[in-house]
């Protein structure tokens, strides 16, 4: 049974639907994975590329660490298994970040700046937290669109149907 926080419930959910994401986009070509869709950031790879960069600027902004990043809209790996093996490197990272933080961590207040809006909040720190595990489910929620409209099928997306939370 999961006895785990938010953080690490959400984490967990991440690195699940990121490996079924991830291998059901796998089985494209790569001219497949990079055609304009009509998706925001038009493509599965551009749009899987994004999610991996705003990870690393969240997650760095609550562990401290920094990572590497491409201004809106443009790729930081053009090689799917560069980007796939940065994707599982980061939910790696995620998820040690979620097993180690503390309530008391979670309710600090917490300043940032967003550069895209150009304006400056401060919140308690799960109020972002919360921002990250959102805006994955938001732009994977794209992708699985995007994936569906090729005719792929990534299986179950509920949270309660996590492996971890079925006991597997």
């Amino acid at each position: 049974m999961f006895t785990g926080t938010y953080a690490l419930l959400m984490a967990e959910y991440n690195r699940w639907m990121n490996e079924k994401v991830y291998a059901a986009a796998a089985t494209l070509t790569d001219e497949e994975r990079k055609r304009d869709r009509g998706a925001f950031f038009k493509s599965i790879h551009a749009t899987l590329n994004h999610l991996l960069t705003v990870d690393g600027s969240w997650l760095g902004r609550f562990n401290g660490k920094s990572y590497p990043g491409a201004p809106l809209g443009e790729s930081l790996h053009h090689d799917f298994a560069a980007l796939r093996a940065a994707r599982a490197a980061m939910d790696g990272e995620i998820l040690s970040w979620a097993r180690a933080v503390s309530p008391e961590a979670l309710a600090e207040p917490m300043t940032w700046t967003a550069k895209l809006y150009g304006f400056t909040q401060t919140h308690p720190r799960w109020v972002q937290v919360v921002q990250m595990f959102n805006h994955q489910t938001h732009h994977r929620g794209q992708v699985h669109a995007m994936l569906t409209a090729a005719g792929l099928d990534v299986g179950p997306t509920d949270l309660p149907m996590m492996p971890v939370l079925k006991g597997g």
